[in-house]
Parts: structure tokens; C-alpha cells; sequence
């Protein structure tokens, strides 16, 4: 177990095993045979590793294991092994540091994922997904409102979300799994927060159209229309930009973007789809934002990135009970003792946890 761990934690680092080698002053052989359980580092080399990898000693002895299935890279392009292998090993982390607070806590009834009865069995349309997502909207109690925190709207109702800091890569979108019964999303924390929104809301509508959609309907395009019908319902939108339009001025998408965490190029979609704008006038505007370089990087100020406070929140209501010692809370927080310490104290700073 403490090799596997050790494999991990450096794979998460993306360090190689010479990397890893001059960082902890530890042979790279060594470091392999620890890897491969045929021999077991002292407590010496357990702490420089530890250090050298940015883990608690703790993590090596870590007896929760996360298996993932179904696992689906969205990629726009070849994304490398070790990449890959970074991003998996850190969700791999997180998901195994959920499970251990998920068994701190006392039993009770967890909300799982599941697709609301209003959803048909069968879609033969892509205008027919608007009212999907209005039905999901309506069994989660959203209204027609913006959704201010999309990250956490997704985990109260049972799919975890991992922001990873090794999701970076312009060619990549994001990653879709299962831990068991649990849907997984993992996304980019350096993303711009509408791009983060977007993928979330794609991949909620992989949850929830899988398996419903006509032969012949692209189940991408359709995750893509769920995606803009959720965050911008079809009302909301005719109400912002009126029925017909012969022009939209960029100003008026840019404080739309700022109101509904969907970026410009997705409200222009939304105008498209909704017939607001004609494909015609629609092709000329995104020729537009083309000129300018807008679809590539959108003007104005950037839509503030999500993170999920779900976690922290409960590591710290576990203390609060004394569910967890201080030790074990600063583990699950992935941050050293001391600075756990300053943020019981309302010292630290916001984004200290991991």
C-alpha cells in the first residue's frame, strides 16, 4: 500500500522517478523498489519524500482506495500519458479524501444523483433538451435565476466535482468518470469561471441525456445545447435580448456573461439556437468576435473562477463536533498543521486548502 502510494502522490506531482530522485535525495532504484513493494522505506526517507512531494506523512498510510471507471478525457487534442497520469492520480487523491470525511460522518441519507421523472425517455429533438434542462432547473429548485456557485449546486445533489490545478492544458476540457454509483467531473481551477460552468453543465447533460437521445442526434451538440439551456434558460434569454434581433452589441453579451457565468461566444449560441439571431446573421457575428480575436480570448473582465467549498466546509464542521482531531483535519485539508491552526483563527488565507 505505501508504495502504491508513493507511485501516486509522484505521478500527481508529475515527477519522474529522477525527479523525484534529487528532490528527496533518495536513489531513484530505491524509489522504484518502494514503488513495486520490494522494500519498504524508514521513516527517514517517508519524510523526505513526503516533503519533496508536498504530502503529510499521514497520506502514505492512507488505507481509503478510489478505483475510477468509465473514465472519459475531453480532449481537442492529443493529450500526453504523463498528463493523463497527473490528473488522474490528483483526483484519485481527492476522491479518496472524500470517502475518508464521508465515514466521519454519521450515517445519513446522502442525496444521490438521479435524473428527475419530468426528464422523457426518449428525445427526438434538439429543442426538445431546452425543456430538459428546465426540468432539471425546476427539480433542483433553481428557478430562471443565474446560478452563483455551479460547483457546489452539483455536489448538494450528488455528483463530486474535483478542481484540479493539473487541468491547464488549452487542448483539454475536463474529465467524466465514476467512483462506483458516484458520477465524477473534474476540471481546470485556473480556468476561467465560464469555461469551468460550461464544462460542468456539458457534462451534467452526459448524466442526464445518455441513453435518451434519438439515432440520429449528436449526443455532443446535445450536451452543448443542455449546457447553455441550464445556465441560460430559453425565457431568460428572449426576456434579455427579445425575440428577434438584427444585431446584438457586444456590450450587451458582455454584462450578460458577467450576470449568468456564460461566456459571450455561449450567448451568442443561445441566440442562434432560440432564433433569436438567423444563421446567417449569426455566421456574420461570430465573424465578428473573430476579427477581433473574441473567440479565442473574450474582452473584458474574466468571470471569476469556481471552487468547491463543500469539502472544507465539512472538514471543519467534523472539528467542530471533534468528529477529528486537528491532525487528521489538517491531512484531509492537505495543508501542515500550523496554517490549520490560522485558519481556525480566520488567519489564513482563502484558498489554503487543497
Amino acid at each position: 500500500m505505501i508504495g502504491e502510494r508513493i507511485k501516486q502522490a509522484r505521478q500527481a506531482a508529475g515527477l519522474s522517478l529522477r525527479a523525484l530522485a534529487e528532490q528527496a535525495g533518495v536513489s531513484a532504484m530505491a524509489i522504484s523498489k518502494y514503488e513495486r513493494g520490494e522494500m519498504t522505506p524508514g521513516s527517514e526517507v517517508l519524510l523526505r519524500l513526503a516533503k519533496a512531494l508536498g504530502v503529510r506523512v499521514e497520506y502514505f498510510l492512507r488505507h481509503e482506495s478510489v478505483e475510477l471507471e468509465a473514465v472519459e478525457f475531453r480532449k481537442r487534442a492529443a493529450l500526453s500519458k504523463t498528463d493523463e497520469r497527473q490528473i488522474l492520480a490528483d483526483v484519485r487523491d481527492k476522491l479518496e479524501r472524500w470517502q475518508a470525511l464521508d465515514e466521519i460522518f454519521p450515517p445519513s441519507e446522502e442525496m444521490a444523483f438521479q435524473v428527475p421523472e419530468a426528464v422523457p425517455a426518449k428525445l427526438d429533438s434538439l429543442d426538445a433538451i431546452e425543456d430538459v434542462a428546465l426540468a432539471i432547473r425546476q427539480a433542483w429548485e433553481l428557478g430562471h435565476n443565474p446560478i452563483p456557485d455551479l460547483v457546489d449546486t452539483l455536489e448538494e445533489r450528488g455528483v463530486r466535482v474535483i478542481v484540479t490545478p493539473h487541468i491547464g492544458n488549452e487542448h483539454f476540457d475536463g474529465l467524466a468518470a465514476r467512483a462506483g454509483d458516484l458520477p465524477v467531473i473534474a476540471v481546470g481551477s485556473e480556468w476561467p469561471g465560464d469555461r469551468q460552468r460550461f464544462t460542468l453543465a456539458h457534462e451534467l447533460g452526459h448524466l442526464v441525456l445518455h441513453g435518451r437521445l434519438a439515432e440520429d442526434l449528436d449526443e455532443e451538440k446535445a450536451c452543448d445545447r443542455f449546457a447553455g439551456a441550464f445556465l441560460a434558460p430559453r425565457v431568460v434569454v428572449i426576456d434579455s435580448l427579445g425575440p428577434k434581433r438584427r444585431w446584438i452589441e457586444p456590450r450587451e453579451l458582455l454584462l450578460l456573461k458577467m450576470e449568468f457565468g456564460l461566456s459571450i461566444a455561449g450567448w451568442t449560441y443561445r441566440a442562434r439556437d432560440l432564433g433569436i439571431l438567423d444563421k446567417t446573421t449569426h455566421g456574420k457575428y461570430w465573424g465578428y468576435l473573430c476579427k477581433h480575436g473574441w473567440h479565442k480570448e473574450e474582452p473584458g473582465p474574466r468571470y471569476p473562477s469556481e471552487t468547491s467549498r463543500l469539502f472544507e466546509k465539512r472538514v471543519y464542521h467534523a472539528l467542530a463536533e471533534d468528529w477529528v482531531s486537528e491532525s487528521r483535519a489538517a491531512e484531509l485539508l492537505k495543508m501542515p498543521l500550523f496554517a490549520l491552526r490560522a485558519c481556525r483563527n480566520l488567519e489564513c488565507p482563502s484558498d489554503a486548502a487543497d
